[in-house]
């Protein structure tokens, strides 16, 4: 091997020598006419917008990065307000800041790209429906007290409904589920899940409506951001449970839906009472139920011994009693008055006499003989009238008693009916949740209300 090349001989050999500008400015030429118009996509960083109006940010992928410029008379096109992490698309030139060296991009258009463009659609339409006021509280429809069918809006095979079933089978066994089977993703999911909430609202079989599917990225769960869909969900007359994806994930249905479930599960969990706390509540109603019994069979024994006492007092045996003493009342004065007629008849028969001993005729005495048979012939028949008379008043008496005795009303095939004590005398008076009692001339009935036809 030879010497070392000497100094003099490297400068005879490189005869043209440049300056670092000199350079940069040659590279900037060279990377300008061979990169004049290129795109390209990738993640902005440090993003900085100074006073002058000017971006300066980096574009960068997992593996490199490029710096950027966008002077402003190209950003102020733009429609798009660049963040750091956003991910973007942009038509640039390739040039050289000269006094550093950097080569770097100058930027003449930019756009969102992938889920950029679709978060920048999400944040339009949350802010335009949230304007309106389908966000709001005040138009939220609270979940039935009772749910005992739940309709489910979902993917017939996917996880969102494996795990809804799962849930309700462990938690309440007892409910009954509707599943109403939809695309969850891509472009006309939003259609049929639109077409499967109207089916269910049309239907009305359910008490409360589950609409989702599990997690995935923004682009894969889009269909939920829909602005139709939200419109139907929002006008929807059954209550609406949005569970879309996972805990972090949000989408429009979460926020116009009248309930947001962080998971397909938690929806699940929020219709179906745990099993052990609907046991209790059911002890809680027996152990109620079973006092207001024992209130109302108090309250009606109370109600049937007045009655009975009320009963007594106009039973008909009384009331002939009663028409039986007058009898004997009017019985006696005929007595008297018999007596009275019987001695003024012998105080007269007594007076004749003596005037016959006196004056002896025998026509005097065979007229008043006559005379005194007629008087007696006339007061057995007056006695016999009036005798007769007061029992056809008696026998009159007690056929109008017998006419309005209930017992008698009764033994004719009428009853009374009463619930809770009260005399039921309209169709619009019964209570479907309290028992019926029917009183018939030789006992009672109770029976359960199961349906009233009015006339």
């Amino acid at each position: 091997m030879g010497l070392p090349m000497s100094l003099s001989g490297f400068h005879s050999i490189n005869t043209k020598t440049y300056t670092v500008s000199r350079l940069n400015k040659e590279i900037r030429a060279i990377l300008e006419q061979g990169f004049a118009s290129i795109h390209l996509s990738g993640e902005i960083s440090n993003f900085v917008a100074p006073a002058s109006g000017h971006w300066y940010f980096s574009l960068k992928d997992d593996k490199a990065q490029i710096k950027a410029a966008m002077w402003r008379g190209n950003n102020r096109y733009c429609q798009y307000k660049p963040t750091n992490g956003a991910q973007v698309e942009v038509q640039a030139r390739v040039s050289v800041y000269e006094p550093r060296g950097d080569y770097q991009l100058i930027v003449e258009k930019m756009e969102p790209a992938g889920e950029g463009l679709l978060k920048q659609q999400f944040d339009a339409l949350k802010m335009q429906l949230a304007a309106e006021g389908l966000f709001s509280s005040t138009h939220k429809k609270s979940l039935p007290n009772n749910i005992n069918k739940v309709g489910v809006i979902t993917s017939a095979t996917g996880a969102a409904i494996k795990d809804i079933l799962t849930v309700l089978k462990r938690r309440a066994p007892q409910l009954e589920v509707v599943i109403y089977p939809a695309q969850v993703q891509g472009k006309e999911a939003h259609l049929q899940l639109i077409e499967k909430l109207d089916l269910a609202n049309q239907r009305k079989e359910v008490d409360v409506l589950i609409i989702g599917r599990g997690g995935g990225s923004l682009e894969d769960l889009w269909c939920f951001n829909e602005e139709h869909l939200a419109r139907a969900i929002f006008v929807s007359e059954l209550p609406v449970i949005s569970a879309v994806g996972h805990e972090i994930d949000t989408t429009i249905s979460d926020y116009v839906a009248d309930l947001r479930a962080a998971t397909p599960s938690a929806a699940a969990e929020l219709v179906s009472p745990d099993q052990q706390a609907l046991q209790q509540q059911i002890q809680q109603y027996k152990r109620a139920l079973h006092t207001q019994i024992l209130q109302l069979i108090k309250h009606a024994k109370q109600d049937c011994k007045g009655l009975e006492q009320r009963l007594q007092l106009q039973h008909p045996e009384n009331q002939l009693l009663q028409q039986q003493q007058r009898v004997d009342e009017f019985s006696a004065r005929l007595t008297r008055a018999f007596i009275q007629m019987q001695t003024k008849r012998s105080n007269t028969l007594a007076l004749t006499r003596q005037r016959l001993s006196h004056q002896h005729p025998s026509k005097q005495l065979n007229d008043a003989q006559k005379q005194l048979q007629h008087l007696k012939d006339a007061l057995n028949r007056g006695m016999q009238s009036s005798l007769d008379t007061q029992q056809n008043q008696l026998a009159l008496y007690a056929a109008r008693l017998n006419s309005v005795s209930p017992l008698n009303v009764l033994a004719r095939g009428y009853s009374i009916t009463k619930q809770q004590g009260k005399v039921i005398k309209s169709v619009s008076q019964v209570n479907y949740s309290q028992p019926l009692v029917t009183q018939l001339s030789d006992g009672e009935i109770h029976a359960q209300v199961i349906e009233v036809k009015p006339h």
